[in-house]
């Protein structure tokens, strides 16, 4: 059973440990992380962007996070394109081992042409960037009691308000 869900960095961590298993020879971590030593292809993750979104149906608060996996190549060439394509096929249909109830598969993905430079020297570069959706916290069926709760869209002014919601007649 997959890990419950805390907060936002916890996307990172699992799209770097599904990548480490299926690209092991691969350097994987954030462009802080890169240290330009080697020829070595990396690929650098960053979580760009933090947006708001729909709760889940449950109740969780949606965390809508664009993604970028930079692919840095030492070498000019299309190598970097090529990996980018191979990482897309392993992006489409990946929740990274998190549960599908706090983890919506990935919408949005893009790929562009991208430099990266450190310490003065650049690097040929590809780009995939995507949206995955995270939903966290707790559920608003559920009070810290553990009792059920419900709102009809038509009774209350906003559904997204727990104080609104009723505990349901058993």
């Amino acid at each position: 059973m997959p890990a419950a869900l805390e907060k936002p960095s916890q996307l990172f961590f699992a799209i770097a440990q599904t990548l480490r298993a299926t690209y092991p020879t691969l350097k994987i971590g954030s462009p802080q992380e890169f240290d330009g030593t080697d020829d070595q292809p990396w690929v650098l993750i960053a979580l760009e962007r933090d947006a708001s979104g729909n709760r889940a149906n449950d109740g969780r608060i949606a965390h809508v996070l664009t993604v970028s996996l930079q692919v840095v190549m030492a070498v000019a060439g299309w190598e970097a394109c090529d990996l980018a394509g191979e990482l897309k096929h392993l992006v489409v249909d990946n929740r990274w081992g998190l549960s599908g109830d706090q983890c919506d598969l990935p919408t949005e993905i893009d790929g562009l042409a991208s430099t990266f430079t450190h310490e003065a020297r650049a690097y040929t570069a590809w780009t995939l960037s995507f949206t995955q959706t995270l939903y966290l916290g707790s559920t608003l069926l559920e009070d810290p009691l553990g009792i059920p709760k419900f709102a009809r869209t038509w009774e209350v002014s906003n559904i997204d308000d727990p104080a609104q919601y009723t505990a349901l007649e058993g």
